[in-house]
């Protein structure tokens, strides 16, 4: 819709692409690509021209063949061992994504497609998982889930399972749930429960480089293992080490 005069004298135009991208249509790149292409509207009227500017409350639809090319879009959950960095491949170590492949996925009748190395094409993950640790990673081509999952205003729960060593306290748990910073800034509260002795149950909605590990230091705990169990709804469930699965129609984060 477009907004009134009087609206317009106290409301700024934003980059299509921007707008396209916080309301979660698509990702930035991708709005870019498809604003080349002439598949977005703004009010009914085609856009295809880069940088364009329109107001927020204007209305954007995308055209079909978007629409037909987001569906395309793969995203896969990989138990990440131990050993393996999640981003950019470093000297003397291995990628994650080297392990999405036809012999390591898994055949559990419920993949949406069989698996070809073009699926790999323009897939990232979404999220970091450090070479010392295990569990969920997710990799996708669609930017609508990588930017639930890891944008700015992402409120998603990641559940991890973490082994310690050193003295648990009440006092401890307290600390790590609320109450700690990171590089000078104040983590978002945690949810953090005592499994066992030596195991605690960290759920957050945050990422910061490393973190549960320098959370650990901070209050005198060393991890000796950590396993991320769940994003959002999706968990890790039976997925043994080293295979991956298509996301399924029906599951969603």
């Amino acid at each position: 819709m477009t907004p009134f005069p009087e609206q317009q004298e106290t409301m700024e135009k934003i980059r299509l692409s921007k707008l396209m991208s916080q309301k979660g249509l698509c990702s930035r790149r991708e709005a870019d690509d498809y604003i080349e292409r002439g598949w977005v509207f703004v009010d009914g009227e085609r856009i295809n021209q880069l940088g364009t500017k329109v107001f927020p409350t204007q209305e954007i639809k995308l055209a079909r063949m978007a629409q037909a090319q987001q569906c395309d879009q793969i995203t896969v959950l990989l138990h990440k061992p131990v050993g393996y960095v999640s981003g950019q491949p470093e000297r003397g170590y291995k990628p994650a994504m080297s392990l999405i492949n036809r012999e390591s996925q898994l055949q559990d009748g419920n993949a949406p497609s069989s698996f070809s190395p073009s699926n790999l094409r323009g897939m990232a993950p979404a999220g970091r998982l450090d070479i010392d640790s295990s569990g969920l990673l997710v990799f996708t081509q669609d930017g609508r889930i990588a930017r639930k999952l890891i944008g700015a205003e992402s409120e998603i729960e990641k559940e991890y399972l973490v082994r310690v060593e050193g003295a648990l306290s009440q006092r401890t748990l307290n600390l790590l749930s609320h109450g700690l910073s990171l590089d000078g800034k104040a983590l978002k509260p945690a949810e953090v429960v005592q499994q066992n002795k030596d195991q605690l149950r960290f759920i957050l909605k945050e990422g910061r480089k490393r973190q549960i590990r320098r959370m650990c230091e901070l209050v005198g705990l060393k991890v000796t293992g950590l396993k991320r169990v769940r994003i959002g709804k999706v968990r890790l469930g039976e997925l043994p080490l080293g295979k991956w699965r298509y996301l399924r129609q029906k599951e969603e984060f």
